[in-house]
C-alpha cells in the first residue's frame, strides 16, 4: 500500500476531528486539498474510509482500522524524533507546547525568553481550551501543557505553576464602577460574556456561582479571551477573565476590575505532561526554564503576593 506519511497525517487529522474543515485549519491546508488527499488514500486502499450522514462524517469499519494503524505509525515516528532530538541536545530539536487560552499571554513571553537562550529550537505552540488540552495530552500530541488543574485519574503528572486570579471586568463607565465590595446579588441582572463550554474559566465561574446558589445571565458565548475583552470594552456586558490577561487594557483605561465580593477567585495554573512520558533534551530544558524563570514573565500587579510554588510532581 503506497500511502505517504503526509497522506497518513492528513487522514489521521480528519479522523481525529471528524471534520474536513477543522483538519484543514490545523494542517494549514484548504478544505479541497484535504478532501483530495482523502480521496487518493481511498483509491489506494480500495475502500471508503469515511461516510457522511446528514452534515456529519463518521469513520467506516475500514477507516477505524486505518486510524488505529496510523496512530501507531505516528507514535513511532514521534519516538524516533524524540530520540534524535536527545542526540542533538537542548540546543536544537522541536518543542511541542500546548496552553490554555488564558495562559497564552504569559506563555508567549515565557517562550520568548526560552528561545533567546535556545535560538535553534523549533517551537510548536497550540492554544486551546481545557477540553482540547486534555485531548492533546491523551493522544500524546504535546510535550508539555500549561493549563488549569486537570481531572484526577487521567495518568497525568502536574506541578503548580502560578496562581490564576479570576476577576470581573467591566467598561470604565459601568454603573458599578465606584462601588466597593459589590454583593453577588447585584450581578443577577447583569449580562455576562462567557467563554465556550469546555473552557476552564467558564467551568470555574459556573461552579462558583452554583455553590453560592445563583446563576448569572450569559447571553453571549465567545471562544477566546480577546473577544471577551473587546466585547466588554464595547459595553456589551461584564466578563470573568484571568487577571493575567488584562494588564495592558487596565493600564490603558479601556477596562476596569469591579470590586465584587469573593473575587478574585484564585485558581491554579499547572505544568502538565503524561505520566511516564520521556521528554526530549529540549523538553527537559524548557521544563527547567519554566521552574526557574516563570515569575520574570508575569505581568500582574502585586506580583510579590504570588507564591513561587515548586513542590514535587503530583500524580493523578
Amino acid at each position: 500500500m503506497n500511502v505517504t506519511f503526509r497522506q497518513l497525517e492528513v487522514f489521521e487529522t480528519v479522523a481525529r476531528h471528524l471534520s474536513f474543515t477543522r483538519a484543514a485549519e490545523e494542517l494549514s491546508l484548504t478544505q479541497p486539498a484535504v478532501s483530495m488527499q482523502i480521496k487518493l488514500i481511498e483509491d489506494i486502499v480500495g475502500l471508503a474510509l469515511f461516510e457522511r450522514l446528514g452534515r456529519k462524517i463518521y469513520l467506516t469499519e475500514a477507516g477505524l482500522q486505518m486510524y488505529q494503524v496510523s496512530r501507531e505509525i505516528t507514535s513511532k515516528l514521534a519516538e524516533v524524533e524524540r530520540t534524535l532530538n536527545e542526540i542533538k541536545g537542548p540546543e536544537g530539536g522541536r518543542l511541542l507546547v500546548s496552553v490554555a487560552s488564558t495562559v497564552q499571554y504569559f506563555a508567549i513571553r515565557l517562550l520568548g525568553g526560552f528561545c533567546k537562550e535556545y535560538p535553534n529550537v523549533n517551537v510548536n505552540l497550540i492554544v486551546t481550551n481545557q477540553k482540547g488540552l486534555l485531548r492533546l495530552l491523551e493522544n500524546n500530541e504535546t510535550d508539555i501543557a500549561l493549563m488549569g488543574e486537570p481531572p484526577a485519574g487521567m495518568g497525568l503528572s502536574s506541578e503548580p505553576l502560578l496562581d490564576n486570579p479570576l476577576v470581573v471586568i467591566a467598561h470604565p463607565n459601568h454603573h458599578l464602577k465606584d462601588r466597593k465590595s459589590i454583593p453577588l446579588d447585584e450581578l443577577k441582572n447583569e449580562t455576562f460574556l462567557m467563554r465556550e463550554q469546555g473552557s476552564g474559566t467558564r467551568t470555574s465561574a459556573e461552579r462558583f456561582f452554583a455553590e453560592k446558589g445563583m446563576k448569572i445571565f450569559a447571553n453571549m458565548e465567545m471562544n477566546n479571551n480577546g473577544a471577551i475583552k473587546l466585547g466588554v470594552e464595547e459595553g456589551l456586558g461584564l466578563g470573568i477573565v484571568s487577571q493575567h490577561t488584562i494588564d495592558n487594557e487596565v493600564k490603558a483605561g479601556r477596562l476596569i476590575v469591579l470590586d465584587v465580593q469573593f473575587f478574585p477567585l484564585v485558581r491554579k495554573w499547572v505544568m502538565v505532561r503524561r505520566e511516564g512520558k520521556r521528554l526530549s533534551a529540549v523538553g527537559s530544558a524548557f521544563e527547567a526554564f519554566v521552574r526557574k524563570e516563570k515569575l520574570r514573565y508575569v505581568r500582574l500587579p502585586g506580583i510579590g503576593q504570588l507564591r513561587n510554588l515548586q513542590p514535587p510532581l503530583k500524580r493523578g
